[in-house]
């Protein structure tokens, strides 16, 4: 069941984005778009309730609980960046919005952009692991919370690689390729 209204809020998650901005841009009606948008973070408290409810009724913590967890996480984290990127793209495409921005290429604009983006994906495994923590004090010593523990750590490793990669940007950034000769540069 878990499984099932994961992939329903998932599936919500993009016809509620679709819904908001069709309505802000074709039938132009952005407060209306806007009110639309804004019940997606229903869709996570829904999901947080129906999985604190399963644990409480006697449900044995496992993989699907943690996968709950994970995914609020993730969606509180990065939905609204997600939202504003889509919402770029639609509004050039059928608005005339101007062109999205795109991120820098190289040197240490770039780095600053990749440690943006690891911030994001940080705190989406850091509410995960918060959620996941709470869930398992939910559930008390008597439950396995192993399953819950492994996500946890899958999350650590979230963060190290985001990290990871962000130094990486920093330590070597990206150089900007020389004009061949005889371009007039």
């Amino acid at each position: 069941m878990i499984v099932t209204l994961i992939v329903l809020c998932e599936i919500g998650f993009w016809v509620l984005l679709a819904a908001g901005l069709a309505l802000r841009y074709v039938a132009r009606k952005p407060r209306l778009g806007a009110a639309v948008l804004l019940c997606e973070p229903l869709l996570e408290v829904v999901l947080l309730v129906v999985t604190a409810v399963d644990l409480r009724n006697g449900a044995e913590p496992d993989w699907k609980h943690g996968l709950a967890a994970v995914y609020i996480g993730f969606t509180v984290a990065l939905g609204h960046s997600t939202v504003k990127w889509v919402d770029a793209r639609v509004a050039h495409r059928f608005a005339g919005g101007p062109p999205p921005v795109r991120p820098p290429r190289y040197g240490m604009a770039r780095a600053a952009h990749e440690w943006r983006t690891a911030a994001r994906w940080s705190l989406a495994a850091a509410i995960a692991i918060a959620l996941l923590q709470a869930a398992a004090w939910y559930v008390g010593e008597e439950g396995d919370t192993g399953s819950l523990e492994m996500w946890r750590g899958t999350m650590l490793w979230v963060i190290g690689i985001n990290l990871l990669i962000a130094g990486s940007y920093t330590l070597f950034p990206k150089r900007e390729p020389k004009a061949p000769l005889g371009s007039g540069r």
